[in-house]
């Protein structure tokens, strides 16, 4: 069974799909690090950025809800920011109390907290877009054209690969699972108690990284008989053309402007 649902491209006639890869990857990293170097409470900075990555969006063609409700993912990780509302010393806004315990959420812990949650979110849009406008190849390509370490490049790529064959063990075992489970006339679950399920679905967890642990080591051996070395073999790139270039240098000047701007009037 195949499982194309887990691939994040997107293919659109739009100019960022068009863009090379390596250009794209290159103003992806130089967005996220600006975005991680803005002041703490530089909402209007953050406004700005947005407005950039919403712009890219639309130029991208697919679609602003699309971006956003993938962007929603970020929300249960920006949680693990929490503790800041209440350890960031400063003024208090209020105090809760939880028995002998005070918690005093300060001013500056809630624009801290604030501002992370922001970047953090923005950084995630212009992920995916770059994730769905760019096929998986090309991505490998462009990191190895920043010279990132070959060994980390690989295990990227063996990763999403073979990640879509994990799913299908995964299914197999389900279906396995399904086939070998009655089910009453009333349509009533099968199985026993909630202990008993659970035990069921961690032999099903260990079967399975046991399939996918000899399955692994198989498809190694068979790769290093092929003359595997590590190296992901692609044809030459062409040399990236003056508009290229050109896109390139505009967007890191625009970023740079907007990290010195942010950083003279709220640094």
């Amino acid at each position: 069974m195949h499982v194309h649902f887990l691939d994040p491209y997107r293919p659109r006639p739009s100019l960022v799909h068009m863009l090379d890869a390596r250009v794209k990857f290159v103003l992806l990293l130089a967005f996220i690090l600006t975005n991680a170097l803005l002041p703490v409470g530089a909402f209007p900075a953050y406004l700005l950025t947005f407005s950039l990555i919403l712009a890219v969006e639309i130029l991208s063609e697919l679609g602003v809800v699309y971006v956003l409700k993938r962007s929603a993912l970020a929300l249960p990780f920006i949680l693990a920011a929490l503790p800041l509302l209440f350890t960031v010393k400063g003024p208090a806004l209020f105090t809760l109390q939880l028995g002998s315990w005070s918690l005093a959420l300060s001013q500056a812990g809630l624009e801290r907290f604030v501002s992370i949650a922001l970047k953090s979110w923005i950084s995630l849009q212009a992920a995916i877009v770059f994730a769905a406008s760019t096929s998986f190849p090309d991505i490998l390509v462009a990191m190895r054209a920043v010279r990132l370490p070959r060994l980390l490049v690989a295990v990227f790529g063996l990763m999403w690969r073979y990640l879509f064959v994990l799913v299908d063990e995964v299914l197999r075992l389900m279906r396995a699972r399904a086939a070998r489970s009655g089910q009453s006339a009333e349509g009533r679950r099968a199985g026993g108690s909630l202990v008993w399920r659970a035990r069921v679905a961690g032999g099903m967890a260990g079967n399975l990284f046991l399939r996918g642990f000899d399955r692994s080591e198989r498809i190694y051996m068979a790769m290093v008989a092929r003359g595997y070395d590590g190296e992901v073999r692609t044809l030459s790139q062409p040399a990236l053309r003056l508009a290229h270039w050109m896109i390139l240098t505009g967007g890191l000047l625009l970023l740079g402007i907007l990290l010195i701007f942010a950083l003279i009037f709220w640094g």
